[in-house]
């Protein structure tokens, strides 16, 4: 195994190894922190991040106000005042000279004004800034405007084409590096393409070295790409390291810093993690904000999928193979369906799911009574935690905060469910890890095998990092 040698990155001598942001309260400043003291570049994520009351406890988020677009801004208050306590934390642990970066979602709810708010009362503590999901073109105005770095996350020399001749070209110096991040093996929200196909994954050489051929068209040769998703044990990465076509490259870790002391995610993902097998992480597209998003296949995906089967077309009228009537409601309203659909409904309302959702695609759902009432719920109930989502129909660029499109009850309040899982406890601990959205890159099952993880072992950041520059 080849030495892992320090980089430059963002105007600091560091080891290439980057701790990859994880929003709502899991990438915290306890973890970035003992990440970049360890000699690495630590994230912390201004996701709707925790910040707490003066006796240490999490302040939970509440949203009294009435309307969407108050609780809006009631979320951004929140996301602001819980990323700089997390910056803060962070520095304090890693000292006053080591990396610091925030990560934050370009098509999170409120974005530019989180993370600008951010960078200004949080002043000197943060030294970068990642962000990706979306094209983030206003990121370097914003870093740069504060004097820190950005990193642009990617999934293609194409998007970072785009990116650069619209937006970065205005400001190179304060260009830290890109994140490639791979659109198969990620964890969290992916960047794959309409041309991609999502079960064929593409080896991620030819597609860096292509990023690499781009940057260095704008003379960005020594600008170092940070190579994201199915990053485990660098000794299967050792031909990337110091290769002259690659340029400089670092790693980032996102789901192996998920089962260390020091980070905060409940005991009962910790125990989970151990338990993976190859084939227990699942790429999916039922996300909110429409991407596809990598994450543990429990309960909780495998009923998303299970309702998006239970799906029929239907007419208003007989048309085509759509002639036989069905009546539904108190009203005894009719539509009409296939014949086949007609045996389906009939089963599915035999198991329970006997009411019927509207989706935007003039299609309807099967889901129990419970299911409907939850999924109004919590349509009702949103704050706006993403630019755009399509479960709630919220947008905050609309001119009436709406995307013009029915919600849509394939999906789910992606907020509601990340809360839920980053701080479960207590006895249903485990029960809220079944039916919540626990992400993970496609890596997360060689926690069981790994050997390092033997015997219930769970590491300290340090010694995770030691144990990285071993190769293993």
């Amino acid at each position: 195994m080849k030495a892992v040698n320090p980089i430059l990155m963002g105007g600091k001598e560091v080891l290439p190894l980057v701790e990859g942001g994880k929003g709502v309260a899991i990438s915290t400043g306890v973890s970035a922190g003992y990440w970049s003291a360890a000699g690495g570049v630590g994230t912390v994520s201004v996701v709707n991040a925790d910040s707490y009351d003066d006796e240490g406890n999490i302040i939970p988020q509440i949203y009294r106000a009435k309307t969407r677009r108050e609780r809006h801004e009631e979320l951004i208050k929140y996301a602001i005042s819980g990323g700089i306590t997390q910056a803060r934390i962070a520095r304090e642990i890693a000292g006053p000279d080591a990396p610091i970066h925030a990560n934050v979602m370009w098509e999170m709810g409120g974005c530019e004004p989180v993370i600008s708010a951010v960078l200004e009362q949080a002043k000197g503590t943060i030294t970068g800034v990642t962000c990706g999901a979306g094209m983030p073109f206003r990121l370097s105005e914003l870093a740069s405007k504060n004097g820190v770095y950005y990193y642009p996350i990617i999934s293609s020399g194409r998007a970072f084409n785009a990116l650069w001749r619209r937006a970065y070209n205005k400001h190179p110096e304060w260009l830290g590096g890109v994140v490639y991040e791979d659109p198969w093996r990620a964890g969290g929200h992916n960047g794959l393409s309409n041309s991609e196909d999502p079960l064929v994954p593409q080896d991620p050489f030819p597609r860096v070295l292509e990023l690499r051929r781009v940057m260095r068209q704008y003379g960005l040769d020594n600008i170092p790409i940070i190579m994201a998703g199915s990053v485990w044990w660098l000794s299967e990465w050792e031909d990337w390291l110091d290769n002259p076509d690659l340029g400089p490259i670092a790693f980032q870790f996102g789901t192996r810093p998920l089962l260390t002391k020091e980070s905060p995610i409940p005991q009962a993902w910790k125990d989970r993690l151990r338990t993976l097998k190859e084939g227990d992480i699942y790429l999916n597209q039922f996300s909110p904000t429409g991407f596809f998003s990598s994450a543990v296949k429990n309960s909780f995906l495998l009923d998303l999928k299970a309702r998006s089967e239970r799906q029929i077309s239907f007419a208003k009228e007989p048309e085509g193979d759509m002639t036989v009537p069905y009546e539904y409601g108190a009203r005894g309203r009719v539509i009409y369906v296939t014949s086949q659909d007609r045996e389906h409904i009939a089963g599915w309302e035999q198991q329970g799911f006997t009411q019927m959702m509207l989706t935007p695609d003039n299609t309807y759902v099967f889901v129990t009574p419970e299911q409907a009432m939850s999924i109004q719920k919590d349509q009702a109930d949103c704050m706006g935690c993403l630019s755009m989502c399509r479960f709630s129909n919220w947008s905050q660029h609309g001119p009436d905060y709406t995307t013009g499109n029915r919600p849509d009850p394939r999906s789910f309040c992606i907020q509601s469910t990340l809360q839920k899982i980053a701080h479960a406890s207590g006895e249903h601990a485990n029960e809220i890890m079944d039916h919540n959205l626990m992400f993970s890159g496609t890596q997360g099952w060689r926690f069981g095998s790994d050997p390092f993880y033997a015997n219930g072992f769970t590491p300290t950041v340090k010694e995770l990092i030691n144990r990285i520059l071993t190769g293993y």
